[in-house]
């Protein structure tokens, strides 16, 4: 076995053609491994233990060249009722399952078991292959035949065919051959969406080449030397070589079984239920949304938080099972959800199937919805209701409820991938369709959607957050910016149950989603905005009676003191009557700088502006004479003022462009 980065033998063209995985299915000793041998010439048991003691273990995998040309991949999986969960990770990913029934045994316990794995886990496609028809009778075959037929007529294998064959004798092989051959060439190619994914089955040291995975690729594809993640908590590697049934190649593509050769990574960092996939395309999380068929096999109800086996892709997890119920009766569908012990990495559509504690037996299983939900409270009966769409809705009704859950935080092309289960053209399809219909926005220049739902109740909260403040304060114009802002993006809007892809839990929304509502608004002329504030287009200052008696007070104070003027604080507590409230008039005076009737020149500095249209036209006047002025002779010129009220007067004049210091002196611009 070879493993080198160049293709020796397989390119990308034959790669590209449709690729099938046949799965054995059955009841322990009833001849899966004999079979696969006697048409493939492979035998699948490779590990001492098994040739010891004559039973399949670990899975085993052949190749299959069938009468037309085409080679298949077959994958033998163990029948013992302690190695399900090896069968479990066997089948996932196979296209058609040979469902082995020995002829002198008939359906035994495994051979129903392991038929209702494949109906939980989506298996479409299979064929019954009766074997060991050497040891029996004619009168005895028409029993177990009519058996089989009255066993497999309320599952997916109603129609399927029934092959008698002797893998000893060769009796019926051809058969069997030509009927695969031909739901071969039925089955339709596989479609690449989605993220490179592959389940790894087995991990083994190669000398002189390193680690290497075995596994089926279910999704999209990867070459030798992209980069790939080890998930659910693995580290990153590249991938030195690719091999598909014995030979080198370039490329993987879904439905393959293929082997990875991993550049600086230990067998004990991969190991069988690991995921190798392609950086940042999958999230790990402990629970996760279900679909759950609940088998009218099983024994007993199953109640709110049983514990559980749950077996997806070629993983087994401890979990325990939340119900809305108390419980869930034999042959109910439910959704539901399921706390892991350990996280996982899995795809909304992904297929799952869980086993009882003990005695150990399969029970249900089904469609993961959601891999990354919040806790559903029981007594929410619409956060219940939502899993219903994520079931059974159009696309464009399972991204609109995510961008819903989501937010003002929104989410990107790849997070609704990852929710979802929609990727590429599809989902550029949808949200271009969503975009023109107006049930979502853009806000980011990272391609970032919000639900318009979202926008318009975040419009709705910013006029009732300014009619509120208007009511509060109605001597101020406006709200200003940041504290609007930060009532309208409380942290709390942004639930960690909803957590953000890449930074791991909320954060505030961005400013662009901040400005599109006041676009908006401000479009619809609902409210008006400058630098600093936003208010109701609607709303005016208007002063009762002794508001326009403090104002007054303010502002003749200022006349009168001219350019020795008191600090704020000094003239509200001046201006206003015994009882009257200090932070009210401090509004007052606010506005009165609003409206231009008091300038500030300074820290806490206000003078009218009368006061400094006098004060300019006399410096003005005195220059035209004296041609300079010194800080001395602006000091006689003002009737003697302090430096506290001449420097920032000065630089007042100066940044009037009224006068213009040279050295000590000032002197008044040409324009002036």
């Amino acid at each position: 076995m070879r493993l080198k980065g160049r293709s020796q033998g397989q390119g990308l063209a034959e790669l590209d053609t449709k690729t099938v995985i046949i799965g054995t299915a059955g009841h322990i000793d009833h001849g899966k491994t004999t079979l696969v041998k006697a048409i493939t010439g492979t035998d699948t048991d490779r590990l001492k233990e098994e040739k010891q003691r004559g039973i399949t273990i670990e899975l085993g995998f052949a190749k299959l060249d069938l009468p037309s040309g085409t080679s298949v991949g077959v994958v033998d999986v163990p029948g013992h009722e302690r190695f399900i969960k090896n069968m479990v990770a066997g089948v996932t990913g196979v296209d058609i399952v040979a469902l082995v029934i020995a002829a002198d045994e008939g359906v035994m316990p495994q051979t129903k078991e392991h038929l209702e794995i494949c109906q939980l886990l989506g298996i479409k496609r299979g064929l019954v292959v009766l074997t060991k028809i050497d040891m029996v009778d004619e009168e005895w075959l028409e029993l177990v035949m009519e058996d089989i037929k009255e066993f497999i007529k309320e599952t997916f294998m109603a129609e399927a065919p029934v092959i008698p064959v002797s893998s000893l004798t060769g009796q019926g092989l051809d058969s069997l051959l030509k009927t695969l051959d031909s739901m071969v060439l039925e089955i339709p190619g596989r479609q690449s969406q989605g993220p490179f994914r592959l389940p790894v089955d087995r991990s083994f040291i190669m000398k002189g080449f390193g680690t290497v995975v075995t596994g089926t690729v279910i999704s999209g594809s990867i070459e030798v030397g992209q980069e790939v993640s080890i998930y659910p908590a693995g580290p990153n590697t590249r991938i030195r070589g690719i091999q598909i049934h014995g030979k080198d190649s370039q490329r993987a593509v879904p439905g393959l079984r293929t082997a990875l050769n991993l550049q600086g990574v230990t067998k004990e960092e991969i190991k069988r239920g690991t995921v190798v996939a392609l950086p940042e395309s999958l999230r790990p999380s402990y629970l996760l949304d279900l679909e759950l068929f609940y088998l009218s096999s099983a024994e007993r109800p199953i109640k709110h938080r049983a514990p559980v086996r749950f077996h997806v892709g070629t993983s087994e997890i401890m979990g325990r099972v939340l119900i809305q119920q108390d419980e869930l009766q034999p042959g109910e569908k439910a959704y539901v959800q399921i706390k892991l012990e350990e996280p996982v990495a899995v795809l909304p559509g992904d297929r799952y199937v869980i086993r009882s504690y003990s005695p150990i037996r399969t029970i249900g299983g089904g469609r993961i919805l959601n891999p990354l939900p919040r806790k559903r409270k029981r007594a929410r009966k619409d956060l219940w209701d939502e899993l219903k769409i994520l079931a059974t809705g159009t696309p464009t009704q399972i991204i609109t409820l995510h961008l819903e859950k989501a937010g003002p935080r929104g989410l990107s092309p790849s997070e609704l991938a990852l929710r979802t289960g929609i990727f590429g053209k599809t989902l550029k399809r949808e949200l271009q369709a969503l975009l023109s219909a107006r049930q979502i926005i853009k806000f980011d220049a990272d391609d970032k959607f919000v639900s318009s739902k979202v926008v318009n109740d975040l419009m709705e909260k910013t006029l009732d957050l300014l009619r509120t403040y208007h009511s509060e304060k109605p001597l101020l114009q406006g709200m200003p910016r940041e504290e609007l802002k930060s009532r309208l993006f409380p942290a709390s809007i942004v639930p960690r149950s909803w957590p953000s892809l890449s930074d791991g839990g909320y954060r505030m929304p961005h400013q662009r989603l901040f400005q599109k509502v006041l676009d908006l608004l401000e479009k619809d002329g609902k409210i008006a905005t400058d630098k600093e504030t936003v208010r109701l287009s609607t709303h005016r200052v208007k002063l009762k009676e002794e508001e326009e008696t403090v104002k007054k007070a303010i502002e003749k104070l200022y006349l009168d003191t001219g350019l020795a003027p008191p600090t704020r604080q000094e003239a509200v507590e001046k201006a206003i009557s015994d009882g009257y409230p200090v932070e009210e008039g401090m509004e007052i005076f606010d506005l009165l700088v609003r409206e231009g009737k008091l300038v500030r020149l300074k820290d806490n500095l206000y003078f009218h502006p009368q006061v400094l249209m006098v004060l300019e036209q006399n410096v003005i006047d005195y220059l035209r004479t004296a041609g300079e002025m010194s800080v001395a002779e602006f000091r006689d010129l003002t009737g003697g003022l302090s430096r506290k009220f001449m420097i920032p007067l000065l630089e007042h004049l100066d940044s009037k462009k009224i006068t213009i210091r040279i050295g000590d002196k000032r002197r008044l611009r040409t324009k002036a």
